[in-house]
């Protein structure tokens, strides 16, 4: 059995399970021919054959669902048979049935071609009685598939196979143990219907982490040499689906062991190269190295797909511009030269990408570095499934570009029209289709139209999205148009005919309305999330946040798995003040995407509120390792470091913050640092703060080379140096340095002069600069440059003296001030000392 699964996922077997087989395993001639057909790419056959519609006759139809009546069916056709094989047997058949409905379901609405099958082609007709016509069935199975109240793309051709399929791999699975891989073909389902919805699905998350559980304890899967092949496609798939439910780390993990597992080398480097027409010297270029670790070749090269022949594949075009080439050319090819890659290789250099791009900000440089992957992958063009997703990847990367947006808008079309394309076969397009996260034919279709609409192609645009009945595209369009009567006009008309909690959304979202979200609310027996996340919106911006969070506790409540209502809310519950609230919905929002900067420092917001200091401290790191730019974040991290004293952080933060804004300065924080290091308080770790002086001193000298005119900044610096009070007479200097720089920025203040307070201020900042200067020429052993200090000193205070005497006076009995009276007898007498000292040293030279 092991055999004819593996065969199964692969999508062919080998020679060599074809000798075995055929005796041993497939002797029975229903699941012969079903597996075959698998090979064959003929999946509507399989319904069709003789053995399945035996199985859909099992039963007579009662008054009950199509799910229950499905999983009825055929458990009643598993219990039929008394005998262990013919058991085994009917296993067989109902998972061939299950992988072929999920295979022919993914021809229907991802690769194509077209398929031409209908429901009362292979269900029972009284399963058929209950429906009037057949849209009315596939209405009834659409909404079988909404899960955690997210809807499914209204346009899901032949939602009955998915349907059948769920059934069997998720509903029956327990009557199915004699099938080893049916835990990783339900994980393949869980990527397909995911892929459906509008928001990520708690439910289907949780089916896969215990499917991937299942299938990791699979042994055989990944000690023996014939599988690997197998193990590099579980574990990307398994990468896949962790993207998907933002567990970036988990992805990482599996990306990597697929990796390890081929033994590529992937680095971006620089080569010589040209990149233009008319280029004379060659510069360096960026590419992708792929190396494999000591040329080893894995084994068992003839259980990897065979490549699809080049005029199957879809049209990679040429760039056609007149300046740049449609490719590097390198100035040493041979030195860069490409291994021949096999499926599985280049699905893991895919994998490379898009963990790169999910890892990485939306940056110029950025989308260079993926356009070297994108470049490597489609230099050896042989699977469609790769080559698809690379050229759709370009696309994306090119559309910014007025030199590469031709092409792009070409290779998006191209890429949209090969769904129709019936000259490669569908088992060519499902080669290593579940290991590189194909887009449905749908999204691609978007996609281009989204390009039209950049481009101003408006109508164009609107034809696409009317087509593809994406009625929120449609508003978004003729809302950036101006024309939000017409928007309203498309929905009113599409309401008309048939009422969906969808649309009465989007017409909630055109006229700002409450009522129409009640209405979705009503009409989806309160299971619509998207209801009451678009009313919570609705609140959120104005201003009412006290019903806003109700809209959302309400939303998050059926589906939990809402990364951005997370955020929303916690945004809200900060607004109203509600600190708990506010760190549940960040904590959540963190645990969903780890890698969100901005909801890791809006948690600390929450912890600090909360004087859950520490806690605020933690989270702030993650954020910074999240986002090394947010100043904001920088600024937080700063103050909180502060607060519970992790001075060295304070330190390190503040340069950083001078790093991104080149006159930032936070008088406050370096007060702090200043008294901690001066009075030796101990820091959170309980080590003296002294030690850090050097570190400090550094900062200072850093800021005060930007910021120059901050008197306290400057006088902050000279306590750090003593104060003048240092034994260290190049201390004392420096503080003389620093206090003569903070007594030039007051002067140069326009107030200190105007009332006696003020001034009085500045005389006990002169007189104590005296002092300084009088220390200082003490340890001046040139008798020059000691009379220097001493002059200045005495001047200044003789013109501070001058000016009291001036401002101060009273005119009737020519006295000064009997407030500033002691201040100015004190600089008269320290004048004198000056003075004296003055003459005394004229005297020695």
């Amino acid at each position: 059995m092991w055999a004819l699964e593996r065969a199964l996922l692969r999508g062919f077997p080998s020679a060599a399970e074809s000798r075995r087989g055929k005796p041993s395993e497939l002797d029975a001639a229903g699941s012969e021919s079903l597996l075959q057909l698998h090979f064959e790419g003929n999946y509507e056959a399989i319904l069709l054959s003789e053995v399945i519609q035996d199985v859909f006759t099992t039963l007579m139809m009662t008054e009950e669902k199509i799910d229950t009546y499905l999983e009825k069916l055929i458990v009643a056709y598993l219990d039929c048979s008394a005998a262990d094989a013919d058991n085994v047997e009917r296993q067989r058949l109902i998972f061939l049935l299950g992988v072929g409905s999920l295979q022919l379901f993914v021809q229907s609405n991802w690769t194509g071609p077209p398929v031409h099958l209908q429901p009362q082609d292979f269900l029972p007709s009284s399963l058929l009685h209950q429906f009037c016509e057949p849209k009315a069935l596939c209405t009834a199975v659409l909404s079988m598939l909404v899960l955690d109240g997210e809807s499914v793309y209204n346009l899901t051709s032949l939602p009955i196979l998915l349907m059948l399929a769920r059934v069997i791999l998720v509903h029956s699975r327990h009557k199915l143990a004699a099938i080893q891989t049916l835990p990783w073909w339900t994980l393949r389902y869980v990527n397909i219907h995911q892929q459906l919805l509008e928001e990520r699905s708690p439910e289907l998350f949780a089916l896969a982490q215990s499917c991937i559980e299942q299938v990791t304890n699979l042994e055989t899967l990944f000690t023996s040499d014939e599988c690997w092949h197998l193990a590099v496609q579980f574990h990307l798939e398994c990468a896949y689906t962790f993207l998907n439910y933002y567990e970036y780390k988990n992805a990482k993990k599996h990306f990597n062991a697929a990796k390890d597992i081929t033994k590529l080398q992937i680095n971006l480097t620089g080569a010589l190269g040209k990149r233009t027409r008319f280029q004379e010297k060659h510069v360096a270029q960026l590419i992708l190295d792929v190396q494999r670790e000591d040329d080893v070749l894995l084994s068992h090269h003839e259980l990897s797909p065979a490549p699809t022949a080049l005029e199957n594949l879809t049209k990679n075009y040429d760039l056609s511009d007149d300046t740049l080439l449609n490719e590097i050319k390198l100035a040493d090819a041979d030195q860069y030269q490409l291994p021949d890659l096999c499926a599985e290789e280049l699905a893991v250099i895919l994998g490379v990408c898009i963990d790169f791009q999910k890892n990485n900000p939306i940056h110029k440089l950025t989308e260079e570095e993926l356009l070297a992957f994108t470049s490597c992958l489609l230099s050896q063009p042989k699977f469609w499934a790769i080559q698809t997703s690379a050229l759709l990847l370009r696309t994306k990367l090119e559309k910014g570009s007025t030199r590469r947006v031709e092409r792009a808008m070409r290779q998006t079309q191209a890429l949209a029209d090969q769904f129709e394309d019936k000259k490669t076969l569908v088992s060519e397009r499902m080669k290593i289709f579940y290991s590189c996260q194909v887009s449905p034919h749908w999204a691609i279709e978007r996609q281009l139209a989204s390009l039209l609409f950049e481009l101003g192609c408006t109508r164009s645009a609107l034809q696409i999205f009317e087509k593809l009945e994406m009625w929120e595209a449609v508003v978004i369009c003729y809302e950036r148009a101006g024309q939000h009567g017409k928007a309203e006009e498309v929905l009113r008309r599409e309401l008309e005919k048939k009422e969906t909690p969808g649309l009465y959304c989007l017409l909630g979202d055109v006229l700002k309305d409450h009522q129409y979200y009640d209405k979705a609310w009503e009409l989806s027996k309160h299971r619509s999330a998207r209801s009451q996340r678009s009313k919570g919106l609705l609140y959120l911006r104005n201003k009412e946040f006290r019903e806003c969070v109700e809209c959302f506790e309400r939303s998050v409540k059926i589906n939990p798995m809402q990364l951005g209502v997370w955020f929303s809310l916690g945004c809200a519950y900060l607004a109203l003040e509600g600190y708990d609230g506010a760190a549940k919905a960040f904590q959540r929002c963190v645990t969903l995407e780890p890698e969100n900067a901005e909801a890791w420092n809006n948690l600390s917001t929450a912890y600090i509120r909360l004087k859950q200091k520490i806690q605020a401290f933690r989270t702030l790191q993650e954020a910074l390792k999240c986002n090394y730019e947010h100043w904001q974040i920088w600024e937080n991290y700063l103050v909180t470091s502060t607060d519970i004293g992790e001075f060295s952080e304070a330190i390190k933060a503040y340069h950083r913050l001078m790093d991104l804004q080149e006159k930032y300065k936070d008088v406050q924080v370096l007060n702090i640092l200043v008294r901690a290091v001066v009075d030796g308080i101990a820091d959170r770790k309980g080590e003296v703060a002294t030690g850090l002086k050097g570190k400090l001193q550094e900062l200072f000298g850093r800021v005060t080379s930007r910021v120059t005119g901050d008197a306290e900044i400057w006088r902050l610096y000279a306590r750090l140096c003593g104060n003048g009070q240092s034994d260290n007479p190049e201390d004392t200097e420096k503080s003389l340095q620093y206090l003569t720089k903070a007594h030039k920025c007051e002067m140069q203040s326009a107030n200190w002069e105007k009332d006696i307070s003020s001034f009085k201020e500045f005389v006990k900042g002169a007189i104590e600069l005296a002092h300084v200067a009088i220390k200082c020429s003490k340890n001046k052993s040139n008798h020059q440059g000691a009379l220097q200090i001493l002059s200045s000193a005495r001047l200044n205070l003789h013109g501070l003296s001058s000016k009291a005497k001036q401002l101060f006076t009273d005119a009737t009995s020519s006295e000064v001030s009997s407030e500033l009276v002691d201040e100015v007898t004190a600089m008269d007498s320290m004048i004198a000392e000056l003075q004296e000292m003055s003459n005394q040293l004229r005297n020695q030279c």
